[in-house]
């Protein structure tokens, strides 16, 4: 990945961030957290990848959210970011924050079992 590619992402996935906290601070968007940004060679395609701390519940909320202002959400950055040519926005699951909870919670558990020991 271009020197280039990974300063467009890390400003969009800043600015996305931003906007979801600016105006739509509401209870669904509380949970969400915009893990990583994905912006192609040619800057026509974007996959935005975010975690949901929750159940399957908050998950499918989170989908719904984000097919609801998806549009609004580029149309909203698009305004405050200039480039040549501005992505298209492609949100994506990325569970890999609750693995990781997982995992620290396993650790948690060793961590317990070797202090009783």
């Amino acid at each position: 990945m271009s020197k280039r590619i990974s300063r467009v992402n890390e400003l969009l996935q800043r600015e996305i961030g931003e906007q979801l906290r600016r105006y739509y601070g509401g209870a669904e968007s509380v949970k969400i957290t915009i893990s990583d940004v994905d912006t192609s060679p040619d800057l026509r395609q974007c996959k935005i990848f975010y975690a949901v701390m929750g159940q399957e519940q908050e998950i499918k909320q989170a989908q719904a959210f984000f097919k609801r202002i998806g549009k609004e959400l580029r149309q909203r950055v698009m305004s405050r970011v200039t480039l040549k040519y501005f992505p298209r926005f492609d949100y994506m699951y990325d569970p890999s924050m609750e693995r990781g909870a997982g995992i620290l919670d396993l650790l948690d558990q060793l961590d317990d079992e070797n202090e009783k020991s």
